[in-house]
């Protein structure tokens, strides 16, 4: 198995046969996490834990010193799911995410930190399974946000703190093809709300202030928005995308 650079401030090391890196605040912390089992063992093992429903089931949890934390087992998603499951090519979108999340936090856009990643090889090496660990970060997504929202000021400061997040996207060059209503988290702040991004391990780097790429990004998470709406009878609607509209292109 490959082993990709390890980012500064960050540590690898050996747990069993799998592959480490974590941050090097909590390296010690999550060695001791690993020395019994997995990532993803260990944080269901947390007294306190609790499940956070999703494509798999994550983990959120306390790792030391009073540090929320959210760990995940790595899966796929779409029609060939049900095949590969949890199998990726090593070394995983592991490394991928760490370094997107780092790329994205260094040009101002807030995404969870990745604190640390557990690479487990199978079949001699070519295929690998993962475990991430990332800070938790407070708040709701986008779909829960937008239906529990009390009136039309709580709505436009969402709508607000969404197109800034779309903005600042749009002006570092990152395009997330997958972009939907369960991956944009509502975190309250000081100012109003923080639009926080998720799942950034297939985030794209494209040209910065590319205006395509900030319409693709709006028109994915649109279509999301109308499947919420059809499965569920539930917002955000067309209501919110003409607010949406208006903060980032103006009209």
């Amino acid at each position: 198995m490959s082993s990709p650079a390890v980012p500064p401030g960050y540590s690898a090391f050996r747990a069993a046969r799998a592959r480490v890196v974590a941050r090097d605040d909590v390296a010690a912390a999550v060695r001791h996490a690993t020395s019994g089992g997995t990532l993803y063992e260990w944080a269901t093992r947390v007294a306190g834990a609790s499940p956070l429903k999703g494509r798999r089931t994550a983990w959120a949890a306390e790792l030391s010193l009073g540090l929320d934390v959210v760990v995940r087992h790595s899966a796929h998603g779409g029609l060939l799911a049900p095949l590969t499951g949890d199998l990726f090519l090593a070394p995983t979108r592991a490394p991928v995410e760490l370094a997107n999340a780092l790329w994205l936090s260094g040009r101002g856009i807030r995404t969870p930190p990745v604190l640390a990643y557990v690479v487990y090889p199978v079949a001699g090496g070519m295929l690998a399974r993962a475990d991430v660990m990332t800070q938790r970060v407070p708040g709701e997504d986008l779909a829960a946000a937008w239906s529990a929202a009390p009136d039309d000021s709580a709505r436009a400061a969402i709508a607000t703190g969404v197109a800034e997040l779309l903005r600042s996207m749009h002006a570092a060059g990152v395009l997330h093809p997958d972009l939907n209503v369960k991956n944009i988290l509502l975190s309250p702040c000081t100012s109003g709300i923080d639009a926080v991004l998720l799942d950034v391990d297939r985030v794209e780097q494209q040209p910065a202030g590319d205006s395509d790429t900030a319409m693709l990004n709006l028109v994915r998470l649109q279509r999301s928005a109308a499947k919420w709406h059809r499965e569920h009878r539930l917002p955000p609607d067309d209501h919110f995308f003409g607010m949406l509209r208006a903060t980032i292109f103006g009209g």
